[in-house]
């Protein structure tokens, strides 16, 4: 026999391959279970082919580490066939794996299928070679190497069924599987070339393929294969890494997209367009089930006050408290709502109107209890109106509006309770509703109205000027107070409009009194809070002042202290800006709200003007006294004028006189009156004042 021995080098690149080809196949294995339909069957094909090839190639590059006395050629068919059966059993190996399940039956007949595909390529292989008189066979080393490729056969389908998954550690798992599976491999093949004996008077034919050329092919083809495969391989699963994170951003993305769309940003409670769509499931189960549901509308009473006097991060955290105190509350199918500001929509199954009474009275006493916000003890009640279905109403619109008509008869009759929607809380909604609709067309037609109230020199003249007070003539309701329509346009935004109108018609009379001869009036305008807000506030007021030709000075913008601490920094930014014209600015209702003294010192303010609350009462030790002297001081140390209104009596007029006030406006010294009976007024109080105190 020929004596063989073997290029240890090439052996290792032998091995190194096994182990690719192994590598590949796991990966191939795991690409496939994560994968459906045509891309799957692509990955089964593909990834077959390169396995097969890789453990061909093991064995070719294994058979050209052998060396004898004579050069080798093979038989190309032979070795094309030996490639298919070597791809045929990688392909079925790989389908095996990716069932959901791979019991020891299925496993034991996988390893035998794999095993014989392997032991078929490997002496096919060798029966390629061509030489005479033919290779003398061991059969002791050739069942070891049977043995061998079913034992590894059945390791490489287990380990490869395991370690499909691609978890963030398998990939470790699968290159110590890889090199366990390419040393089996590999023994196999070296024990395959172990039975072979090569007899001494052997010689190769020339009839077949060089082994030279060959080995070049085989190596560059395999690396090449292995190589792509493995590429496409880790870009697929980078690209599936990344798909997964933007799907799973996208997924996240769109439940914060819903929460936005169906939530209150605040409370984290559904909003109008989810309420709605809870009511009408509601209305379809009640007609179908033949049962009933309460809505409640809901508003809490005394909010507006603790807004303005704390600002609206206490506002905002008061929200989420009474949000969590009302959650708490409730039990079974409900759905509350925030519609926006302080209102609230309850929607609740029950079987009886009792059972809405019992709610909306818990809900009453858990909001009638102290808040503790931010350090304050705040106090907030609860006016709720109900209506029932099927009684109260027929759809979702006709329910809100008979429930909303419910919690305004709760509002009028006190406050702080609930109320049953009856058909004659109707007629007040409708006359809110009309109200409403009237005022959109009170300034088309002229139907608005300013009364002036004199502002004295104290203790009783001269006066110096006018507060523009506004009136509504309503063509079919008369003269209507401010405190009738106002709310309606602060609600509705209306009030921004309403007091650009006002700003131009106080000017307008007050240059009509500049032309008449008396070129030192001056007029005092309230803004709103919303109006303080706008944008272009200043552009207003410059218009105005251009238009009628009114000295800047002679004008004086009056805003509330619980305004202008709303937020203290855009305050002084927008008084600023007002002054630098050359208006005036004055702080009204002094001593009802909020005041950081910080703040107050950097407000570029003339005057500050002392609520009537504390005039009304002013005795000589009461506690309003001591308030408005307190006032009065802070005011001098601020240089700052003061400015009393409410001046009812002569008591009061001294007192205040005394304390140092400034100016005076009053009952006492001349009531609001429209500007054609400004007149009527005497310029001094006692030049006639007795008289034109009764003509007001």
């Amino acid at each position: 026999m020929l004596v063989t021995s073997y290029d240890s080098f090439i052996v290792i690149v032998s091995i190194l391959v096994a182990m690719l080809a192994s590598f590949t196949a796991l990966d191939m294995a795991g690409r496939v279970a994560t994968s459906s339909g045509r891309v799957a069957l692509i990955w089964l094909l593909g990834g077959g082919f390169a396995m097969g090839v890789g453990i061909w190639a093991m064995h070719f590059i294994g058979m050209l580490s052998m060396s004898l006395d004579m050069v080798m050629s093979y038989d190309a068919p032979l070795t094309a066939l030996s490639m298919a059966i070597a791809i045929g059993a990688s392909i079925f190996a790989l389908w095996l794996v990716c069932h959901s399940e791979l019991p020891f039956r299925r496993l034991c007949g996988g390893a035998l299928v794999l095993g014989s595909g392997v032991v078929a390529m490997h002496y096919t292989g060798m029966a390629a070679l061509m030489f005479a008189p033919g290779i003398v066979w061991n059969w002791s080393w050739v069942a070891i190497s049977v043995a061998i490729a079913l034992i590894a056969s059945g390791a490489a389908l287990w380990l490869a069924f395991k370690l499909r998954e691609g978890k963030s550690y398998v990939t470790l798992l699968r290159l110590g599987a890889s090199v366990v599976m390419g040393v089996a491999i590999a023994g196999m093949h070296y024990a395959g070339m172990a039975a072979a004996n090569f007899p001494m008077n052997s010689h190769a034919t020339y009839m077949g393929v060089n082994g030279n050329w060959l080995a070049i092919l085989v190596t560059v083809v395999t690396l090449a294969i292995l190589g792509i495969t493995l590429l496409v391989s880790m870009l697929d699963a980078r690209m599936q890494a990344h798909t997964s994170i933007l799907a799973r951003s996208l997924a996240e993305a769109n439940r914060e997209l819903a929460q936005l769309a169906l939530h209150d940003n605040l409370t984290r409670l559904p909003n109008r367009i989810l309420l709605e769509d809870r009511l009408e499931q509601a209305l379809n189960k009640a007609n179908r089930e033949n049962s009933r549901f309460a809505l409640m509308f809901m508003d809490l009473d005394g909010f507006k006050a603790v807004n303005d006097a704390f600002g609206h991060h206490v506002g905002d955290s008061l929200l989420i408290a009474v949000t969590e105190r009302m959650s708490e509350k409730m039990k079974g199918h409900y759905t509350l709502a925030r519609l926006g500001g302080d209102e609230f929509v309850l929607l609740t199954e029950i079987d009886d109107p009792n059972d809405a009474a019992a709610v909306a009275d818990s809900l009453v006493r858990a909001i009638d209890q102290p808040f503790d916000i931010s350090r304050y003890e705040l106090m907030v009640s609860l006016s709720i109106g109900i209506a029932v279905y099927p009684g109260d109403g027929k759809d979702e619109r006709e329910l809100m509006f008979n429930a909303d008509a419910a919690m305004y008869h709760t509002k009028n009759n006190g406050r702080n309770g609930y109320n049953f929607f009856q058909p004659s809380m109707n007629m007040l909604a409708q006359s809110q509703l009309q109200l409403n609709n009237d005022l959109w067309h009170a300034l088309e037609h002229d139907e608005l109205r300013l009364f002036y109230q004199p502002k004295y020199c104290a203790p009783g003249g001269p006066i110096v000027g006018f507060e523009a007070l506004l009136r509504w003539q309503h063509a079919t309701r008369g003269l209507l107070a401010p405190d009738i329509f106002l709310p309606i346009a602060e609600k509705t935004g209306m009030i921004v409009n309403i007091g650009v109108w006002v700003i131009n018609e106080a000017c307008r009379q007050l240059r009509s009194w500049h032309l008449q001869g008396h070129p030192h009036w001056s007029v005092a305008v309230n803004l709103s809070a919303l109006q303080f807000e706008q944008n272009n506030l200043v552009e207003t007021v410059t218009q105005a002042l251009e238009k009628h030709q009114i000295p800047p000075e002679l004008l004086t913008l009056e805003v509330t202290e619980t305004t202008a601490m709303r937020d203290p920094d855009e305050s002084v930014r927008i008084l600023t800006e007002l002054t630098n014209l050359g208006v005036k600015a004055s702080i009204d209702d002094f001593g009802t709200g909020y005041s950081s003294l910080l703040y107050l010192k950097r407000l570029p303010a003339s005057e500050l003007k002392i609520d009537r609350a504390f005039v009304n009462e002013l005795q000589g030790e009461s506690e309003d006294a001591t308030i408005v002297s307190a006032i009065v001081a802070l005011a001098r140390s601020l240089n700052l004028k003061v400015v009393a209104e409410g001046v009812e009596t002569q008591e009061q007029q001294a007192f205040l006189t005394g304390l140092g006030c400034n100016t005076l406006q009053g009952y006492l010294l001349g009531k609001p009156v429209p500007p054609d009976r400004v007149g009527e007024l005497g310029n001094y109080i006692g030049e006639g004042g007795a008289d034109a105190r009764k003509a007001t």
